[in-house]
């Protein structure tokens, strides 16, 4: 069996433990070392740098690394009449959920007059990058360009690498021009996320970089966070499922075999309290693989990690959950909504067994860039608020510095400030 079974607690707890730490490792150290090259590389040399690397790892030789305007809307009038209503149906609930994410601006009057205000504005420009590689993502395009519109970005900059006859996904394109995007470019890797914190002659350096990738584009972001904002470090996909004996192994395996066909680093994992469940889900995995057409890929992923655990409740499926914080947690039991308040760490929770994770990837509306690796701990899903940042506003008048300076002279002093306090002090006595 590819699935590993596991009924001990604390075996299972280390198990976890070393597939949230999957990407820690001797290559891991290697691709810093790549990426770093490759960003100074790309500071020094521009567009002629990005050429280089794209033909380096995609096997393209570029003249131009801008997708012409009507190549983005041909893709789109070329794509069949079914998956244009599926872009749209997804493109609407995306866009409606997103913009009920829109924060307010704060104004609040002290009791002394004082004014005090947090104001919320969009950054100017955004890069958005869709990977590419094993599969095509329009999914992504929808899912990081929508928010930035609904933020209010004004310029929105996207990425995603060629294939080796330079061309990007039809499809890609088709979501593009649905999300009003007309600037793309044809480079992917730790080279596109360097375009976009430095700027090329070319690419535009922007504000904000948001959108998953492999693990030369997560080390790119992390290495140049703080030149540009990243919306997060994604990791490999996983998926967490949590089933009682109400659950169908048939549809416990689709969906493990759904995470795990992502990548041969993707996470899938069944924590059940049914015996009954924890033999089937294995032999039917081993099913469903025999004709997958990804099977390589997704085999070497659940045989890697894969992992069964026999829990002996729901109570413990729940410890172990939220200690593994997954990025997507699917709720095959009874009674999914009482299970879902229990649970305190996960990127997004998929209710009852007509809920697939699937399901949050194309249409939901919920985004579906969600912290991956244990990150569910302290973050969330990539949203609206990606794209802006909030400025405080305060005004005091001569009554309530007066009123409040005694406090804050004292507060400065108490630091050591002499001039802090000073600079109370001579408004409070020579009022102007």
């Amino acid at each position: 069996m590819l699935l590993k079974l596991l009924s001990d607690p604390k075996e299972a707890a280390t198990m976890l433990a070393a597939i949230g730490d999957r990407t820690n490792n001797p290559k891991s150290q290697e691709a810093r070392q790549t990426v770093d090259t490759i960003i100074e590389q790309v500071r020094l040399g521009g567009d002629q740098a990005l050429k280089h690397y794209t033909e380096k790892f995609d096997g393209a030789k570029l003249e131009e690394l801008r997708v012409p305007p009507e190549e983005i809307q041909r893709a789109w009038q070329l794509t069949a009449e079914p998956l244009q209503e599926a872009l749209q149906l997804a493109k609407t609930r995306i866009k409606t959920f997103h913009a009920k994410q829109l924060p307010a601006d704060i104004k609040l009057e002290g009791p002394h007059g004082e004014k005090l205000k947090r104001r919320w504005r969009a950054v100017e420009r955004a890069g958005l990058y869709v990977p590419g590689g094993r599969a095509s993502y329009p999914s992504t395009v929808l899912m990081n360009a929508i928010p930035a519109e609904v933020a209010g970005v004004k310029h929105r900059v996207m990425v995603t690498p060629p294939g080796p006859d330079g061309q990007i996904n039809s499809t890609v394109l088709a979501a593009a021009h649905l999300a009003g995007i007309d600037e793309i470019y044809r480079v992917g890797g730790a080279q596109a996320i360097a375009a976009l914190a430095w700027g090329t002659e070319s690419i535009p350096r922007v504000d904000v970089i948001s959108g998953p990738g492999n693990l030369y584009v997560t080390l790119a972001k992390k290495a140049l966070f703080g030149r540009v904002g990243i919306d997060s470090l994604a990791g490999p996909s996983e998926v967490l499922i949590i089933a009682d004996d109400s659950a169908d192994p048939i549809l416990v395996a689709a969906d493990l075999l759904a995470q795990a066909e992502h990548d041969p680093l993707a996470a899938a994992i069944l924590l059940t309290t049914s015996e009954r469940i924890a033999r089937a889900v294995p032999v039917e995995v081993e099913k469903q693989l025999q004709d997958h057409p990804r099977r390589e890929l997704t085999s070497a992923s659940i045989r890697d990690w894969g992992l069964v655990v026999l829990c002996q409740s729901i109570e413990e499926a729940a410890k172990l959950s939220d200690s593994f914080a997954p990025e997507h947690l699917e709720l095959q039991v009874c009674d999914p909504d009482t299970l879902a308040e229990r649970i305190q760490q996960a990127g997004a929770i998929f209710l009852g067994s007509y809920t697939p994770e699937a399901a949050g990837d194309y249409l939901a509306g919920p985004n579906h860039t969600l912290p991956t690796s244990g990150t569910a701990r302290f973050s969330g899903a990539l949203s609206v608020e990606t794209f802006m940042r909030h400025t405080s506003l305060i005004e005091f008048n001569h009554q309530a510095l007066q009123a409040t300076g005694t406090a804050i002279m004292a507060l400065a002093a108490s630091e050591g400030l002499h001039s802090h306090r000073e600079s109370v002090r001579l408004r409070i006595e020579h009022k102007t």
